[in-house]
């Protein structure tokens, strides 16, 4: 387990304020409602680590269940949406039994490395989505639209504060990753400042991949493009 998302996890709330989400998050919710989601769907979140997204959209839903797998994350999820939801699992294997009007995957997605990776997260979107259920991915670019490039932030919370900076490179153009080194600073009232760097490694994948796959699955898919001009893909499972 990445440090950020186990030792760390406590810091989530200072590195990623859930106030950053509120676009994004409104964006999605009324993708799902333009597709067609009845007013009274379900949501399952794959990935959903401190349930910033969450908290934005589940208003939008008549229930909702978050899984990541991450249980420190998870518990940051449940301090912040307590009518939610939570169980840990892996996105590749994990089975509910159930269906749901409609599967969301943020950019947890990332962390799916090889194709058969994410073929099988694009798998358990699949088998827990009733007939005519609707699901989107959203990665944070594909192969055609990346760009490296480096992102800072962080806020102050209570006696403490946190300052990241993300920069995102691409090492090996021919493989199906990329990296991003996160450097984050992390203060508390009366101790030193203190410095932790982690490596991680994300998924990139062309279009063309992408639909393939969601396509091999059985989805009927689209590419819609959001604010950020990302490329995000929307499956839904034939009725």
């Amino acid at each position: 387990m990445l440090e950020m998302y186990g030792d760390l996890a406590r810091w989530w709330p200072l590195l990623s304020p859930v106030e950053d989400y509120a676009e994004e998050a409104r964006f999605f919710v009324e993708t799902f409602r333009a597709a067609g989601l009845p007013a009274d769907a379900t949501l399952l979140e794959l990935g959903a680590g401190g349930g910033n997204n969450a908290w934005h959209m589940k208003s939008a839903f008549r229930q909702v269940t978050l899984t990541d797998l991450s249980a420190d994350m998870l518990a940051i999820s449940r301090d912040l949406n307590p009518d939610c939801e939570h169980v840990q699992g892996d996105m590749r294997t994990l089975r509910l039994g159930r269906a749901f009007d409609a599967v969301f995957v943020h950019d947890a997605i990332e962390y799916m490395t090889t194709p058969t990776a994410l073929r099988e997260a694009v798998a358990t979107a699949w088998v827990h989505l009733r007939p005519g259920g609707l699901a989107l991915f959203v990665p944070d670019s594909v192969r055609e639209t990346f760009a490296p490039g480096t992102e800072h932030g962080g806020v102050d919370g209570d006696g403490r504060g946190l300052r990241y900076l993300e920069w995102l490179h691409d090492p090996d153009p021919s493989d199906s990753t990329c990296t991003v080194e996160y450097v984050c600073l992390l203060r508390e009232t009366g101790k030193p400042v203190r410095v932790v760097h982690e490596t991680h490694t994300y998924g990139l994948f062309a279009r063309a991949e992408w639909l393939g796959f969601l396509h091999e699955t059985g989805f009927v898919a689209e590419v819609l493009i959001d604010g950020y001009e990302r490329e995000l893909f929307l499956a839904r499972k034939p009725a």
